[in-house]
């Protein structure tokens, strides 16, 4: 089984202010943020860097003095070819001069100034394509609306934040737990979204056996994940986002009995040796190096099981780089149950 430990990436790198302590907090946070943002698509040669009221640069778009945020900032350096360290050392009015010297003034593809209120928050090409923070979370509560975030970590973090540059919420059935001998597994999943180009949007699934006070995920099994940039299109992510968490609702409701069973027989299901059990992983594709690797790791159980096959296929999953072949290899491991199932 895996140990997933994006939650705990997150909590670490969260300001207080970053952090909500209930999911209608954050939703509401959301659509309003999404309320008082606004695209403005403006030409290149009509970006006029001036000093804002406290002396640090700023953008005149002709009705407007508009202020940057860190990121926005970082993004107008990148796109005059800038360094940030360099012009945070300069007086408001140099800075500004060497922003209208290395600004683009060519061209006539406009750019995307996404503002709130009266400042940047983050400035894109054409094909960048926003996905709002409360369109994604608005799915979540309307098909997952009895999911909420897990017990809060040993700092205050709660696995529900948003920031300027994105959002992450962290979710799981409490009620949903599923005793097995001395084992208990709880659906549960992560979605993430940026609204400034920070990061995909996306969505990870699982079963757990474990959430410790750090927000690690421990022994997780049946893990589905998906993303997309925010290219054209984006917005045909809410319906897979949708489709997966229904995937792992309606397995919830339908495993509240079944599931207890599959996993016990997955366990009792004893495998004679270890050629036998490679024969099992070579019927879903299994082989090679991973599959040497998944015999030691389940031997060191005592036995060899379905389960014990199962685990050890998604530990190795879990160290993989690249998400596509986890994902390849967390489906494989989760048909072995069909193993059981059918014995």
């Amino acid at each position: 089984m895996a140990t997933l430990t994006r939650a705990h990436r997150e909590l670490y790198r969260r300001g207080a202010d970053e952090i909500f302590a209930t999911f209608p907090d954050l939703l509401v946070n959301c659509q309003e943020q999404r309320s008082r943002s606004t695209d403005r698509w403006q030409l290149p040669q009509t970006f006029k860097p001036r000093p804002g009221l406290d002396g640090r640069p700023a953008l005149d778009l002709g009705e407007d003095l508009l202020s940057f945020n860190d990121w926005s900032f970082g993004q107008i350096c990148n796109l005059a070819g800038v360094g940030k360290e360099t012009l945070n050392r300069l007086n408001g009015e140099t800075a500004c001069r060497v922003l209208a010297e290395t600004l683009p003034i060519e061209g006539t593809k406009p750019y995307q100034v996404f503002a709130e209120d009266r400042g940047i928050r983050s400035l894109h090409g054409t094909a960048y394509t926003r996905l709002y923070n409360a369109d994604l979370l608005e799915t979540v509560r309307d098909c997952a609306g009895d999911f909420t975030p897990p017990q809060v970590a040993h700092n205050g973090g709660t696995g529900l934040y948003c920031g300027e540059q994105d959002m992450f919420a962290f979710m799981v059935d409490a009620a949903g737990w599923i005793e097995i001998g001395d084992q208990a597994f709880c659906p549960g999943f992560f979605v993430w979204n940026s609204e400034v180009g920070k990061r995909s949007v996306g969505v990870q699934t699982f079963w757990l056996q474990a959430i410790c006070q750090n927000h690690i995920v421990w022994d997780a099994t049946e893990v589905v994940e998906f993303s997309r940039k925010h290219t054209a299109k984006v917005g045909d992510a809410l319906g897979e986002v949708r489709g997966i968490i229904q995937s792992l609702v309606r397995k919830r409701d339908e495993r509240r009995d079944s599931f207890a069973k599959v996993i016990r027989k997955a366990m009792d299901k004893t495998i004679a040796d270890s050629d036998e059990a490679a024969a099992i992983l070579g019927r879903y594709d299994l082989r090679g190096k991973l599959v040497k690797d998944a015999l030691e790791l389940a031997q060191q159980q005592g036995r060899f099981t379905i389960w014990s096959l199962v685990d050890a296929i998604t530990r190795l999953a879990g160290e993989m780089k690249w998400i596509g072949d986890r994902t390849d290899i967390d489906q494989k491991a989760s048909r072995l149950l069909e193993v059981a199932i059918a014995a």
